[in-house]
């Protein structure tokens, strides 16, 4: 039969030519692909061979490949017999395969040794730094580590990017997360060390930051190999009492928890792949158990498994009933709806032990009902479970004010009363202890592996770190008057700020999780983002890692301040965005509360500069920096006005000598970050070096906004005053009267400011 003049071909035909086809074009891709594979080898002496040969095994494969698809004789005459044995195709083909695996293997290798080479000589710089003698050797040892971090940085986020499995995504950016933080702990816990030898509390603060370190070096370089990490082998004594310390070996504090860190290779082989031991991967495994009883029926050994897996998911809901801070209603709801299950489950195995005495192999409607309803009542004990958890988050960041806490432990940690700062000691432990709580439930209701290997690290980084606070606020304690041990107290409450608000951020993920329009994304955020170029001493959005080593790489005798204005820019940043954006949402009140209205202003205006210096946001040179600051004056100048008038309405009381207290701080910081902002600079170095203490004036003066508002609200909240009447009093009563309703300036003490001592007139009422 013709159709269009040509004769069809036949399906044995049509079958040859396109397998073919398939030979010749596998063939000429493994051969480009070979040839890449060789010019990496030439770029990498020390994988040369092993490429060359690897290449050349692909390509024979490949040959051999397509002659197995070629089924036409010597002669060229079509052989239209069936190709009945097709094993020798399939051995050609699984030998392809693995010879182009080799090659990538090898490929990858270079990767991996790109990370692991940085790894060791950070290693090396670690212990160059643990064992200097005096600050000449550890600027020079400093300013080599600063560097070698700002390339390791590099490599781990160009890894980070090319990893697709999003649980070993997330144990890399939480050890990268880390790193960043843990830097300027350790430049500052070195440097007081150096300054107080004799102090045992400073050591601990240093060997601790330096035992995390290692840790997670050690963590992300298992992670690169798949591999299961050497024992490290912790702190021991000789015969005298006294301590070895080596690379692996570490100080350990009176005051460390029992807990062991996620980054530490104690945790486990991090090739394991299994699901986390968490309640609700016990309750999802559960799940799936009685899902299949669609086709197990229940039977024997099924029953038995279904049993296993619902007790081990209540025994981990004691995390949630054990609590010291779960309300007593959501404790007994959690344990209801396990008895719940518990009824559901056994009328499911009763129907199980019927169908089996019966013979039945196909499930019934019963079987079917009582599957849908043992689900039921697992999706509402989920929910309880994540509702209790939420609720703990809220009840600890609605009542808890963390940054007048933070506050007073300063300033009992520099009033060198060590009996008063022990007492508040025991309050900071309770707060640490429900704070690590409320981690412990949000890791425990989380649903997502990046959340699950993030909280894990944050929960565990709160027992380690909590300590050494306290061990920071006794140094200063002992040394009221020394600015390194005052700098190591700040830069440790500023770590632990971020993981307070990092357990703020896990709430609110769980929360957009669970209403299904919640994203990961903001986790995969590298430590060392690439900036656009720019000139006129205008730098560009990048991170403060890559400033660095420009500044490094020009001027190698400043590599070591560059590195410690990096390091603190990079703990002021992460404070700046993350403590003004959690305080800022507990502050409730009308919408014609001009005060809460200027200081949320004011809170945006700080996330644009902490955006700034993650390349994200509005702000893109150093100018537009500098005049966001500038604004950030102005309205502190129209804040402090109205929170002036406000004051006047207050009954004189402790509470609002701690509101003037606050208030009168706010003048000398505005004037500090104007002063800041007006000072000229020429070169890259001067102005990154502005930057940095601009970014520094305006988080101090945030933080006593803040806390001018919060003591503010309470004094509304306390005396039932009107704050909306704030703004109508400043324009009346101004004492001049030569302010109109958006005058910002403050010319004399009449305005509430000094023009030079920067100090505000006391209340006549106090």
């Amino acid at each position: 039969m013709l159709t269009d003049g040509r004769e069809k071909l036949s399906k044995s035909e049509k079958t040859h030519r396109a397998l073919l086809r398939v030979g010749q074009s596998i063939n000429q891709s493994i051969e480009r692909f070979a040839a890449v594979g060789e010019a990496i080898g030439d770029d990498n002496p020390e994988i040369k061979i092993d490429m060359v040969d690897a290449c050349k095994e692909s390509r024979t494969a490949a040959c051999i490949f397509e002659q197995l698809c070629d089924l036409t004789a010597d002669s060229g005459a079509y052989n239209s017999r069936c190709y009945s044995d097709q094993r020798g195709l399939f051995r050609g083909a699984r030998n392809l395969l693995s010879s182009v695996t080799r090659v990538l293997l090898i490929a990858d290798s270079v990767v991996v040794n790109q990370l692991l080479g940085p790894k060791d000589r950070i290693s090396i710089s670690l212990n160059r730094l643990e064992n200097v003698a005096n600050f000449t050797e550890f600027v020079k040892a400093y300013s080599q580590f600063g560097y070698e971090m700002v390339e390791l940085a590099h490599l781990i986020s160009d890894r980070s990017n090319n990893l697709k499995d999003e649980r070993r995504r997330a144990e890399m950016g939480s050890a990268r997360r880390f790193l960043e933080r843990s830097t300027i702990l350790l430049l500052t816990s070195s440097k007081a060390c150096l300054r107080h030898p004799d102090c045992e509390s400073v050591k601990d603060n240093r060997d601790t930051v330096f035992n995390e370190i290692r840790r997670a070096i050690d963590y992300i370089h298992n992670i690169v190999k798949d591999g299961v990490l050497p024992t490290l082998i912790h702190n021991s004594f000789d015969s005298s009492g006294h301590s070895r310390r080596s690379h692996f070996r570490f100080h350990v504090s009176r005051y460390s928890s029992s807990h062991s860190s996620p980054l530490s290779p104690s945790s486990g082989p991090v090739d394991n792949i299994n699901p986390l031991p968490t309640t609700f991967n016990a309750i999802k495994r559960f799940e799936e158990l009685v899902e299949m009883s669609r086709v197990t029926m229940c039977k024997g050994v099924y029953r038995e498994r279904l049993l296993c897996a619902f007790d081990y998911f209540v025994e981990l809901t004691q995390h949630f009933t054990d609590s010291a801070y779960t309300r007593h209603d959501n404790r007994e709801k959690i344990l209801l709806l396990c008895d719940k299950i518990k009824i559901e489950l056994n009328q499911l195995m009763r129907l199980g032990v019927i169908l089996d005495e019966a013979g039945s192999t196909n499930p019934t409607e019963d079987l079917e009902e009582s599957i849908m309803q043992t689900i039921k009542a697992v999706n509402d004990v989920k929910f309880q479970l994540r509702r209790t958890a939420l609720d703990q988050a809220d009840e600890l960041f609605k009542l808890t004010d963390e940054l007048s806490f933070i506050n007073q432990l300063r300033n009992h940690s520099l009033s060198g009363d060590t009996e008063r700062l022990h007492d508040y000691f025991k309050l900071y432990t309770e707060l640490c202890d429900h704070l690590n709580e409320v981690c412990r439930l949000l890791h425990n209701v989380s649903t997502s592996e990046t959340l699950l290997i993030y909280s894990k690290a944050t929960e565990n980084h709160i027992n380690i770190f909590s300590a050494q606070i306290l061990n920071a606020c006794l140094t200063l304690s002992a040394h009221p008057n020394s600015r390194i041990a005052k700098d190591n107290l700040e830069v440790f409450l500023d770590f632990w700020i971020s993981l307070y608000s990092d357990v703020h951020q896990y709430s609110k993920d769980i929360r957009d999780l669970a209403n299904g329009f919640g994203s990961m994304n903001h986790y995969d955020s590298g430590m060392a983002n690439k900036g656009k170029s720019s000139s006129n001493n205008q730098l560009p959005p990048t991170t403060t890692a890559t400033v660095a080593t420009t500044i490094t790489a020009a001027t190698p005798a400043s590599a070591a301040a560059a590195t410690t204005t990096t390091t603190a820019a990079a703990a002021s940043n992460n404070e700046l965005g993350s403590m003004t954006a959690a305080t800022a949402e507990k502050w409730t009140a009308p919408e014609d509360n001009d005060v809460v209205r200027r200081a949320k202003a004011m809170v945006q205006m700080a996330i644009s500069m902490y955006q700034f210096t993650h390349g994200e946001g509005e702000l893109k040179t150093t100018q537009d920096l500098f005049t966001q600051a500038e604004f950030i004056a102005e309205e502190a100048n129209k804040f402090y006005k109205l929170v002036r008038h406000f004051t006047y309405q207050v009954p004189s009381g402790l509470a609002k000598t701690d509101l003037l207290d606050q208030l009168d701080k706010v003048p000398t910081f505005v004037q500090q970050l104007q002063f800041t902002v007006k000072q000229p600079t020429v070169g890259k170095a001067a102005t990154f070096t502005k930057v940095d203490n601009v970014i520094k004036e305006a988080k101090n003066l945030m933080i006593y906004v803040c806390l001018s508002v919060n003591s503010a609200l309470g004094c509304a909240s306390k005396y039932n005053l009107d704050m909306g009447a704030a703004r109508t009093r400043s324009r009346t009563l101004s004492p001049s009267g030569r302010y109109g309703e958006d005058d910002g300036g403050y010319e004399g003490l009449s305005s509430g400011m000094g023009s030079k001592g920067g100090t505000a007139s006391s209340d006549p009422n106090i």
